[in-house]
């Protein structure tokens, strides 16, 4: 199993990194060259900075029973459908069976800002969200390192 970050915009890269070094699995976080990071100790991918190369990286590279953390629904969707564990940096689970919903709702609200309606940004992300990731990847996480032994 390796994890794959979209690591552009993501709030818990290091709760990722921590649990995943303690369950022995490789982490692998992919960003732009616009992302630069300095922590070492991370594997890190730097892909071009167009618009999709980030996703396209994930999608050429994940395979089956890996796990991928991203906000990006358009990701998820052309994820789910090939066994690959896709969750959001607030732990929540996209499925094969929801993707549709979520992708539809997505529509909406893009066809909302295209007539002018003003939407409210993201809110913070909040110290709850982060325990509930915590919670929701560990689980992943300990279910695989089950399933080895």
């Amino acid at each position: 199993m390796t994890v794959f970050v979209d690591a552009d915009a993501c709030p818990v890269k290091d709760e990722i990194f921590s649990l995943a070094r303690q369950y022995n699995v490789q982490s692998v976080f992919v960003s732009s060259y616009n992302h630069f990071s300095h922590v070492a100790e991370m594997e890190w991918v730097y892909v071009d900075t167009e618009r999709e190369a980030v996703d396209l990286y994930i999608v050429n590279h994940a395979q089956k029973g890996d796990v991928v953390i991203t906000h990006d629904i358009g990701l998820a969707s052309l994820l789910v459908n090939r066994d690959i564990c896709v969750m959001s940096p607030q732990g929540k689970m996209y499925s094969e069976d929801g993707i549709g919903h979520v992708l539809y709702i997505r529509y909406l609200h893009a066809k909302q800002r295209r007539q002018g309606v003003r939407m409210k940004g993201m809110k913070r992300f909040s110290d709850e969200e982060r325990q509930t990731f915590r919670k929701s990847f560990e689980k992943i996480l300990s279910k695989s390192a089950g399933n080895k032994a």
